[in-house]
């Protein structure tokens, strides 16, 4: 691992450890990934199976736009790697954060009738980028979970275009 891609790997790590100690990531559910380079784009993501509570650095793959690992050998990517990747390009994030908290698993039960949650009116919102007041509404959407990543992935990347 390169200087860089090992300080991104330690830090989805300690996210990893910290989201766990909150319930956030029970086991091996969840994944968390963040962006290496844009061009080619190589992203650090933490690997299927493994409990994120223990996560290492050094267990952290980097994978490229076809969710193939890219320079190391071992570990396997993680099937929603798909959904990761598509959300850096939409969107052009930095990190991806996937979670499955019993709090998300149940909002999205009681409101995936709804295709999403609006949160509003709360201070925390400030903490969003360009945000400067609790007077404020977001809306979260829920997408209908499917074990066929690439439509996922299709779903996610429609999802997000119709937010802009």
């Amino acid at each position: 691992m390169t200087q860089g891609v090992t300080e991104i790997a330690a830090g989805l790590a300690a996210v990893a450890k910290g989201f766990h100690g909150r319930g956030w990531l029970l086991g091996t559910s969840g994944n968390l990934s963040a962006v290496v380079q844009r061009e080619p784009l190589r992203i650090a993501m933490s690997p299927s199976g493994v409990d994120k509570g223990e996560l290492r650095p050094e267990q952290v793959l980097s994978i490229d736009e076809n969710a193939r690992i890219v320079g190391q050998d071992g570990g396997k990517p993680s099937d929603e790697s798909l959904l990761h990747i598509r959300i850096v390009k939409e969107r052009g994030a930095g990190a991806v954060l996937h979670t499955h908290s019993v709090w998300n698993t149940i909002l999205s039960d009681v409101y995936a009738a709804d295709g999403g949650v609006r949160i509003e009116g709360y201070e925390m919102l400030k903490g969003l980028q360009g945000v400067r007041t609790h007077e404020h509404a977001e809306w979260l959407p829920i997408v209908e979970n499917s074990q066929d990543m690439p439509a996922l992935a299709e779903t996610i990347g429609r999802t997000l275009r119709i937010r802009e």
